[in-house]
């Protein structure tokens, strides 16, 4: 596996499994250059994938990725997301023209749903198809629905048309892997995974140093190829440095043998049974 492995969406788009998160960007005017210098990094690496929201930051987080992108706009792919108190039909559509105007682009390649609200989905996918159809966007999807969310979603007019669904996973956050995740795989649907590194706290597990050392890899290198190893997944790990987008590349060109995933199923087990979803 290596960055320019792509998997397809329902949209007919192909994206590269290992992407660029963006959450906690823009958070401090301090770190906003390394943030856009990391950004610009991952695409001379291939991490075409952008991902973003505008409740990040309030929108200053897609306002980091505008800077990142500017002059590169076709080397991106860029997602966002909407928050659900947005998702009727009208507020769907300002937010998604306030999402374009803090990125700077004229239309948003995925765009997702954050979580579900109250507001009916057959609500919310026709507003997706209206801005797909307007070119607004390029194909839309939903984040942190489990798999009965997306059975009443593939339920609703249009509903079939979802092309991700954005949710956590990581080693220690494998509860996906129960039912949520084959369904998803048999349908065709993208599952992005977010906080991969489990924000950070992976990293400082002593498992996974051990395991990684044994292997000539880090510790974040060993989760990322863990989350890559699984077919119609797609990482998006967030980092604020260049060199560390570096060391997520070499993560996506390291295939990991059977035995090391017998291995890593025993120092952090799969799910035996059905879990609510987890969230960050």
């Amino acid at each position: 596996m290596n960055t320019l492995s792509g998997t397809e969406l329902r949209s007919g788009a192909t994206v590269p499994t290992l992407g660029q998160g963006t959450w906690h960007m823009g958070e401090s005017a301090s770190g906003e250059a390394a943030e856009v210098a990391s950004l610009r990094r991952g695409l001379d690496l291939g991490l075409a994938l952008i991902d973003t929201a505008e409740m990040y930051g309030s929108g200053r987080a897609e306002r980091v990725v505008a800077k990142a992108v500017s002059g590169r706009r076709n080397e991106a792919y860029i997602v966002s997301k909407v928050l659900p108190s947005n998702a009727s039909g009208r507020k769907v559509r300002e937010a998604c023209e306030r999402s374009l105007r803090h990125l700077g682009i004229e239309q948003m390649d995925l765009y997702l749903l954050h979580w579900r609200g109250r507001i009916p989905l057959a609500e919310t996918v026709t507003a997706f198809e209206d801005l797909k159809a307007e070119g607004k966007i390029g194909a839309w999807g939903v984040s942190n629905f489990d798999t009965d969310d997306m059975e009443e979603l593939m339920a609703v007019p249009g509903g079939s048309n979802v092309a991700a669904n954005q949710v956590l996973y990581n080693l220690d956050s494998r509860g996906i892997e129960h039912d949520l995740l084959p369904w998803c795989q048999k349908r065709g649907v993208a599952v992005m995974a977010y906080s991969p590194l489990d924000e950070g706290r992976l990293l400082r597990d002593a498992r996974l140093a051990a395991f990684a050392a044994a292997r000539g890899l880090t510790g974040a290198q060993a989760a990322l190829s863990f989350v890559l190893s699984r077919p119609g997944v797609i990482a998006i790990p967030k980092t604020s440095s260049a060199e560390r987008a570096q060391e997520n590349v070499e993560a996506a060109e390291r295939i990991l043998m059977p035995e090391d995933l017998s291995e890593l199923d025993r120092l952090f087990p799969p799910p035996e049974g059905k879990r609510p979803l987890a969230m960050i």
